[in-house]
């Protein structure tokens, strides 16, 4: 009873550390093959339509709850065909940095939230980006907006 206790609470605590925050994983063998940057923002506003509101869930993966870089993950393998990391960790790595003034729609936008966590968006248009809330699910945010202006981290293109 007691290795079977143990084994659920190791396979629970791997499901917390698959979120967005601190969990590296291998680099994946499948290449990105193409860059997203340019594709059509009309995409990205048609997941946006369908995952509003869908609440967040650390290592969550559907519309029951999926979390920041899950979403990341999700949007680019169904809106454009592309297999991205999983994790927030392998994304920041998963192509090459860009200025924020240089951002175009698909291009990703890290944040530091606190001292071993990060979150992901994707941008959208005019100083908006999309991305899994902790408190509201899926949403529109602004990148100029207090919170997120002071949690800038760096932004990357795939």
């Amino acid at each position: 009873m007691k290795r079977i206790i143990a084994r659920i609470i190791v396979f629970v605590g791997i499901g917390f550390l698959a979120s967005c925050g601190s969990i590296q994983e291998k680099p994946d063998p499948k290449p990105i093959s193409k860059p997203v940057a340019g594709y059509s923002i009309h995409a990205l506003y048609l997941q946006y339509q369908e995952w509003q509101g869908v609440r967040y869930q650390r290592g969550g993966l559907s519309q029951r709850g999926i979390d920041c870089s899950g979403f990341v993950h999700v949007t680019f393998k169904s809106r454009f065909g592309l297999h991205l990391p999983r994790t927030t960790h392998m994304q920041a790595r998963a192509g090459r940095e860009i200025r924020k003034d240089e951002l175009k729609p698909g291009d990703l936008v890290f944040f530091r939230t606190g001292p071993a966590s990060n979150h992901v968006g994707i941008y959208l248009e005019k100083n908006k980006f999309l991305h899994a809330s902790e408190k509201k699910g899926v949403m529109i945010s602004r990148l100029d907006h207090v919170y997120w202006k002071s949690n800038y981290w760096k932004s990357i293109r795939i």
